[in-house]
Order: C-alpha cells, then structure tokens, then sequence
C-alpha cells in the first residue's frame, strides 16, 4: 500500500509535458474601451477609465472561452462631473455599496465565421441576470486583433430607475466594448468556417 502512494505522488510531481496546451491571450487595456449609451433628451454617452477583462480557453476551440469582465463603477466618466456624480448615486449604479459591474460568459456561440453570441451573467446594482453581449472579432487566426461588440438591457430590470431633473431618460442602455488582444502562448484557435 505504501509503495502504491509513493507512486501516486511521484507521478504527480511529474511534469505535464503531455497535458495538451491551450491558448493564452492578454487584453491591452490603453488600446481598449468600454462605453455606454442612454437615450436622453440630453446625451449620455461615457465610458469607464478602470476595468480588467480576462479571455481564458479550455482547448483550442474557440466557443470554449470564458470572457469576464470587471468594470469599477465609481470611474464613470461622461465628460461632465454633474453627470457623473448622479450615475455615481445610489438611484443609478450605487458605487458605494455595489463597486463593480461584471460580466461573466457562460457559453459562446459560433455565429458567423468572425461573429459570435456570449451569453453570460451581467451584475450591476448587486442584481444578476443572464445578457447577451453580440462580438465580432478581427485577426482571426493571427494571434492578435479586435474583440467588438454591443450588449443591451433595460436599466430598470437591475434597480435602475433614478432621473435626472429636466431630462428625459430611457429605459434601454447599450454597452460597446472594444477589446484589443493578442495571444502570449499557446497554439492557434480553431473556428467553424
């Protein structure tokens, strides 16, 4: 029995040489943005300054990544301190009690040869719901490019039901994220053409 054990543990501290390699791709955030957009009578659009989004793969098929994506909500900026003070509160995204919007992909659809669906679960206001961010992706195959795409909810669905006075403001807000990423290791992904 004690030689069955010590030869458990050796073969574990074995190194994976045949554990099967898998993609490893980096964000660059000072290329990259996360924007929002509200309909209003008067506009508001703005972006957030700190976030962090990791793209991790269980093999070399694409639709096996997990996207999650971090956003501190206390550095909202619409290029008005007025504005960003009020998205700040708690009647929108409650920075104090809640610091941090997220999404976390659950599974991804291959929908076009560059076009896919992650569906996944976004949290803002401590409220969790599944979404659909919509991506397109650049380089393909090159190791390097850009992750695009658009994701829509209704703010009121998460607790957001703050005004501002005098402007009128809808209840649809859209998300565009522009991820630039390039691969650090690993072998190359394979989509469905």
């Amino acid at each position: 029995m004690r030689l069955a054990i010590l030869c458990l543990l050796a073969l574990a501290t074995l190194p994976t040489s045949g554990r099967a390699q898998v993609p490893v791709f980096e964000t660059t955030p000072t290329d990259s943005t996360i924007k929002f957009y509200v309909k209003s009578s008067v506009s508001i659009v703005g972006n957030f300054d700190k976030w962090h989004a990791t793209l991790k793969f269980s093999s070399v098929d694409v639709t096996t990544a997990v996207l999650d994506i971090k956003i501190e909500a206390a550095t909202v900026n619409t290029g008005s301190g007025v504005k960003d003070n009020k998205l700040k509160s708690k009647d929108f995204f409650n920075v104090e009690q809640d610091p941090l919007i997220t999404f976390h992909s659950t599974k991804i659809v291959q929908t076009s040869p560059v076009d896919f669906d992650v569906q996944g679960n976004f949290t803002i206001r401590g409220v969790s719901k599944p979404e659909t961010l919509k991506l397109s992706v650049t380089g393909k195959g090159t190791g390097q490019g850009s992750i695009k795409g658009t994701m829509a909810f209704d703010r009121k669905d998460y607790g957001i039901d703050g005004s501002i006075p005098f402007v009128k403001i809808a209840d649809r807000v859209e998300v565009n994220v522009d991820l630039q990423v390039k691969q650090v290791s690993g072998p190359r992904l394979v989509y469905k053409e």
